[in-house]
């Protein structure tokens, strides 16, 4: 409990490892590192969200997998640890890409993370190849135009999936709400309240899926334990 409790105090606060309180409030940093570490080389953190994922789903009284899938990417600025990066041209950001897909409650089923300059059609075969094993019963995928390449629809057609572009109507400007697809801009708010995801601090991009693994398993952790409360309660 005490390492699961630094991880999520060290996502939340975006203090650096060695800044974690000492003993007693939490196990040694290099003892959590490696124990995170370890999780995630064997798949644990990917392990323990799809189980909560399938509980929350059940506690809604929905089937364990989802059918449909909502795709999008963020992408945010890196620091000087290191690692993969590339320039996004389209949002002007050099840095890396948060490419998520989330089911209709927008609980997180999958996520990759990758170099800015890697276009989202590019990428999204390998991440619905991640979450098609997992949620055998998805069916539909939903995402914006961009998504509309042969590359996503080669995967989609391998997979048995069915692309649905969501398109914005013609002459609208501005902020304009789009079926389903706002969703996933949601759950990317929700991100945004976590300090240690402001930026990816991580030299590793594998790292950097985990920091928001690790994020979301405590947002569905606040919403098993208050199914009436949705929102954290405020630092």
């Amino acid at each position: 409990r005490r390492l699961l409790d630094g991880l999520f105090y060290l996502v939340r606060t975006g203090c650096q490892w060695r800044h974690l309180p000492p003993p007693p409030a939490f196990p040694p940093w290099p003892t959590i590192y490696g124990y995170m570490r370890a999780f995630l080389r064997d798949g644990g953190w990917e392990s323990i969200r799809h189980h909560i994922v399938v509980m929350l789903r059940e506690g809604a009284g929905r089937e364990p997998s989802p059918t449909a899938a909502i795709l999008d990417t963020q992408s945010v600025k890196t620091t000087e640890s290191g690692g993969p990066r590339g320039y996004d041209a389209a949002k002007k950001v050099k840095g890396r890409k948060r490419h998520i897909a989330v089911d209709t409650q927008g609980l997180l089923l999958g996520v990759l993370v990758h170099a800015a300059s890697i276009q989202d059609a590019d990428s999204a075969g390998e991440l619905l190849r991640r979450i098609k094993p997992l949620y055998t019963w998805l069916r539909a995928v939903f995402a914006d135009s961009i998504y509309d390449r042969l590359a996503v629809l080669r995967a989609c057609f391998l997979l048995g999936l069915t692309l649905v572009v969501v398109r914005r109507v013609a002459g609208t400007k501005g902020f304009v709400l789009l079926p389903r697809r706002w969703l996933v801009e949601r759950t990317i708010g929700w991100l945004g309240r976590w300090r240690r995801l402001s930026k990816d601090y991580e030299q590793r991009p594998d790292v950097a899926e985990a920091m928001i693994t690790l994020a979301m398993i405590r947002l569905m952790l606040h919403r098993l334990a208050h199914p009436n409360r949705k929102r954290l309660p405020a630092l």
